[in-house]
């Protein structure tokens, strides 16, 4: 049952409150490990289904375009200290709808069309909003695209100055969605400073890492920061964008009213909760736990013969080339679902197959460590994903509902935010 309890929803419109109980109850039975998913605290839920859903607020705190904001005001201002104590940034935007729009954002900022920006491949770890030429960032700009060696899985650095001396890019993106690995902020800043670009890192990934002490910080080597608030933040889904105080006019100007109009209220109130959660001691043992998970994960499934891009992993995050399981990512994606196990099929360096049917699939463990989990689950996650992906080759779909059972009696003892038993 969904907690806090749908009462209200339930009386005035029941068939979209029995989906949304469904929904509870399919969070609660599964393994969630999409590395871009977690659970909010019950305090996030509470904070985004508030009244501030009915407030409009064009502009910026002491700025806005309507009147009424005495309350909304405060609380942006105190999402956006919050945000500048956690991350030590000098600046903060809170307003950005979604991570790709406030990527959308710094592009709109420091970017004429047709200028040239250096980014991770989409295929080898970037992002749509990397330079990818089905983004509008590939079709009204000129991306260049450093990338993964195929023997390390690894990002040269050399060959990314080599590449950045060649171009000239106005601007580098460090940063991702699919890297299992620690991104090397201070090099980045070394040969943006050389070509005189503008770097920016996008942490959407690892934001929760980096303020837990996890992983690094890009603060004092980029220019501009951009992260979404949920994934290892585990906030609301929405966005910020954070950057040195030279560039806070022209970063703000490009979110609004560059690009957006009034912001989410109710979004920027459970982001302000998040943050605030994020600032205690508790969420520093959460960051360590997730990429102690990460890696006990990684370190089973290689023992179950998967073939992990870069050999492991560093954060929340692993990527597997399913070729020698003799299984394409996609149908062994849906495989493990059928079996209580969540998560994507993706695209790995130098695949050869198709990006909707590709040859690997991308796990994390940010949402189980949330629950609960711990190393000592991870080879029983690993056996089942490797038994749900045999079962998956030998066509024997019997085998899902053992497993999916077996995984709801596990998490049966992990309590779940959000849901009340």
């Amino acid at each position: 049952m969904h907690d806090p309890k749908l009462s209200h929803l339930t009386t005035a419109d029941p068939a979209l409150a029995a989906l949304i109980e469904g929904e509870t109850q399919r969070q609660h039975d599964k393994l969630r490990m999409i590395a871009s998913e977690n659970y909010v605290s019950a305090a996030v839920l509470e904070a985004t289904g508030t009244v501030l859903t009915n407030k409009y607020s064009e502009g910026y705190p002491g700025k806005r375009y309507y009147e009424g904001q005495q309350f909304v005001d405060q609380i942006e201002t105190l999402t956006i200290e919050r945000a500048k104590a956690l991350f030590g940034t000098d600046h903060a935007n809170v307003q950005t709808y979604s991570g790709s729009p406030a990527n959308l954002a710094i592009y709109l900022a420091f970017l004429s069309p047709g200028d040239t920006v250096m980014t991770m491949s989409l295929a080898h770890g970037g992002h749509l909003t990397h330079g990818s030429p089905v983004s509008i960032t590939g079709k009204w700009f000129n991306p260049v695209h450093y990338g993964v060696e195929r023997e390390t899985g690894r990002v040269d650095m050399n060959k990314v100055r080599e590449l950045a001396l060649a171009e000239r890019p106005k601007m580098i993106i460090c940063g991702g969605t699919a890297i299992p690995r620690t991104i090397d902020f201070p090099a980045f800043a070394e040969i943006a400073q050389e070509v005189g670009a503008i770097l920016m890192a996008d942490i959407a990934h690892i934001a929760g890492l980096i303020v837990g002490g996890a992983h690094p910080s890009p603060v004092g080597f980029a220019d501009v920061i951009t992260t979404t608030t949920h994934k290892t933040l585990r906030g609301p889904r929405g966005a910020m964008a954070m950057a040195k105080a030279e560039y806070a006019t022209v970063v703000d100007k490009a979110v609004f009213p560059g690009l957006q109009g009034g912001p989410h209220n109710h979004t920027t109130a459970g982001i302000a909760v998040a943050l605030h959660e994020a600032a205690q001691p508790s969420f520093k043992d959460y960051a360590a736990q997730v990429v102690a998970n990460s890696k006990a994960l990684a370190a089973a499934l290689v023992e179950h013969g998967f073939d992990l891009v870069s050999g492991g992993t560093d954060n929340h995050l692993i990527l597997s080339d399913l070729t020698n399981k003799g299984i394409g990512g996609k149908p062994a994606a849906k495989a493990l679902d059928a079996a209580g196990i969540e998560l994507n099929f993706n695209g790995v360096p130098f695949d050869t197959r198709r990006p909707f049917d590709p040859s690997g699939i991308r796990l994390g463990t940010a949402a189980l460590t949330t629950r609960g989990l711990t190393e000592q689950h991870m080879p029983q996650v690993a056996a089942w994903m490797d038994q749900a992906i045999e079962a998956a080759v030998k066509e024997d779909e019997a085998a899902y509902a053992r497993i999916a059972g077996e995984v709801k009696d596990l998490l049966d003892g992990f309590p779940m935010p959000g849901h009340a038993l």
